[in-house]
């Protein structure tokens, strides 16, 4: 299930399959560069497993709720963990919209942070962390990978 993204130069929309998030593309339309995404994505559970599943790349989930006030104040520093093109992609899961998914991987607490490679989890935390501590847990999944 590719994900739709619009093409910044004509408008255009685009389906991205999830292996290929992390890459620069080319529109379908206009043909001009589609770069990485860098900024977090809303997903729901099916783009949540075939982004997980399939990205090339360490995935940074962020389980968060819009009444919870750390999770507001996590926002900005996912952001900036997701400003790291080409290197990792960063999602966020609503719990209240998706608690079945939140229940999946146990999480009692939010924010919630759950690092994916290759389709497993390899880190998992609970609570208010800043942006390089994330960059850590990405650089640290994508070098345990190399290895």
């Amino acid at each position: 299930m590719p994900l739709v993204r619009t093409c910044k130069s004509c408008g255009r929309k685009n389906r991205i399959p999830a292996k290929h998030l992390a890459e620069t593309g080319r529109c379908g339309a206009c043909k001009s560069p589609s770069p990485p995404v860098d900024e977090p994505l809303e997903v729901d559970p099916e783009q949540f497993d075939e982004i997980t599943q399939n990205s090339r790349v360490p995935v940074l989930v962020d389980f968060w709720a819009a009444w919870c006030g750390p999770c507001k104040m996590s926002a900005p520093e996912v952001a900036r963990a997701a400003d790291k093109a080409g290197r990792a992609l960063v999602i966020k899961v609503d719990t209240e919209r998706y608690p079945q998914l939140a229940s999946r991987f146990n999480v009692r607490g939010i924010p919630n942070f759950v690092v994916f490679y290759g389709g497993r989890p390899v880190t998992q935390q609970a609570g208010l962390v800043d942006h390089t501590q994330m960059e850590r847990w990405l650089q640290s999944a994508g070098s345990a990978s190399a290895a």
